[in-house]
């Protein structure tokens, strides 16, 4: 991004939406080290709450984008016993990588904030056809060498 601030794109499954969360630096580099697989010689933040959970038998099972106020995304973790807590999304979705957790918007966020993003096969075709209304058959004339 032009701001160079990290952004996570959530896919609608079954759909064409995307949902863009501008995040920290720290939360980015958790997350793409979750997507990458890469462990760090000293556990971060969010393997720390992982390992905690495990340790006291805490089931996360599922992450919820559940509102959108003023700009700012609000999220919950919920967990097998029926706790639900408050959280940051880009920490929500680090620890969902984490412990393979299904990560969830509402459909109001995804109302309000979703960004249709159509198969790139329907983009490129679309593309084609800006470019043949923008040309005339003059544009295709031969040249004399």
């Amino acid at each position: 991004m032009p701001s160079n601030q990290p952004i996570v794109l959530l896919r609608e499954v079954g759909g064409d939406r995307y949902l863009p969360i501008w995040i920290g630096p720290g939360e980015a580099t958790a997350i793409a080290f979750a997507q990458q697989g890469m462990a760090p010689a000293r556990p971060l933040t969010h393997d720390l709450f992982k390992d905690v959970l495990e340790a006291v038998g805490q089931e996360l099972t599922e992450v919820r984008i559940t509102d959108l106020r003023e700009g700012v995304f609000y999220a919950e973790l919920v967990f097998a016993s029926g706790v639900e807590v408050s959280a940051r999304p880009s920490d929500a979705i680090a620890l969902a990588l984490r412990t393979g957790t299904p990560i969830y918007g509402s459909d109001g966020v995804l109302d309000d904030a979703g960004i249709a993003i159509p198969d790139e096969q329907e983009d490129e075709v679309e593309k084609f056809r800006e470019f043949l209304d923008q040309i005339s058959p003059e544009d295709f004339g031969t040249s004399s060498q």
